[in-house]
């Protein structure tokens, strides 16, 4: 069985995938799986569920939905959500969160990053952005627990794609990177990375003026925005642009190297 959270929540089960419609009960699994095989206490789940309005029989509630969502799993004998005072866990065993696999493959990504290896990174990053199917728990964030959650997934998956693009920029992919950068721009206009990105995916295209729009367009936003100039790396980017710094078309080692100077991904 696998749980995916990277979008709306579901269980697949060979070639089944199921959805949960009742929302309290879609709140429970989510608040286990956030601490799979960990011990959630009943007071954590009733306030998740409820918040500070709790109806007057509270545990007896959570008791049916503990029993509805076990026969959603359909686990022999409930080996999935055992009781165990203060209240429950789910136990993963062989079961797989997608999650899990997120982070397992930006940190292979990551790895190979460092030892130079980008066309190999480039692939685990591509593969974890590939298991997301929208924004997580979309409908469930109203709870605090899984809001803070979503967040901590969705700054995750910004940097699966900022390390996605600067593998790609070290091994000479940049024209394929420009028009998912203008779509991430347009998405997250306060994320600095992927202006610098598409800057240099742009002048490396042979598009400098284009790159020098995109640099008053991410000037004219943080301003607007925050009251904020670029950062450090952006206006060195700008300034090696404008002077046709020839190591700005470089791809590969050089290209790293420079990383540490603020000129290049």
């Amino acid at each position: 069985m696998r749980y995916e959270v990277l979008g709306p929540l579901r269980v697949v089960d060979g070639p089944d995938a199921s959805s949960i419609s009742a929302k309290k009960v879609e709140t429970l699994l989510a608040v286990l799986l956030i601490q799979a095989d960990q011990v959630v206490s009943q007071h954590d789940l009733v306030t998740a569920i409820w918040g500070e309005s709790l109806p007057r029989r509270a545990s007896a509630a959570m008791h049916v939905y503990v029993c509805q969502l076990r026969r959603f799993l359909n686990r022999p004998k409930n080996t999935a959500i055992v009781t165990r005072p203060p209240g429950y866990v789910l136990h993963l065993g062989d079961d797989v969160l997608d999650v899990n696999d997120l982070q397992r493959l930006v940190h292979e990504g990551r790895t190979l990053r460092r030892i130079g290896q980008h066309a190999e990174a480039a692939e685990k990053f591509r593969a974890g952005l590939s298991l997301w199917r929208g924004p997580a728990f979309d409908n469930l964030r109203d709870c605090h627990m899984i809001d803070r959650y979503a967040t901590w997934l969705t700054e995750l998956r910004l940097e699966c794609m900022e390390l996605f693009n600067d593998s790609n920029l070290a091994i000479g992919r940049h024209q394929e990177l420009v028009g998912d950068l203008y779509t991430a721009i347009a998405q997250y206009p306060l994320r600095e990375a992927f202006y610098r990105q598409l800057m240099l995916a742009l002048y490396r295209s042979e598009r400098r003026a284009d790159a020098l729009v995109v640099y008053q367009r991410a000037w004219e936003t943080l301003d607007r925005e925050l009251g904020l100039e670029p950062c450090r790396p952006l206006r060195e980017l700008h300034q090696g642009i404008l002077r046709s710094d020839g190591r700005l078309g470089t791809a590969g080692p050089r290209a790293e190297r420079l990383t540490a100077a603020g000129l290049a991904s």
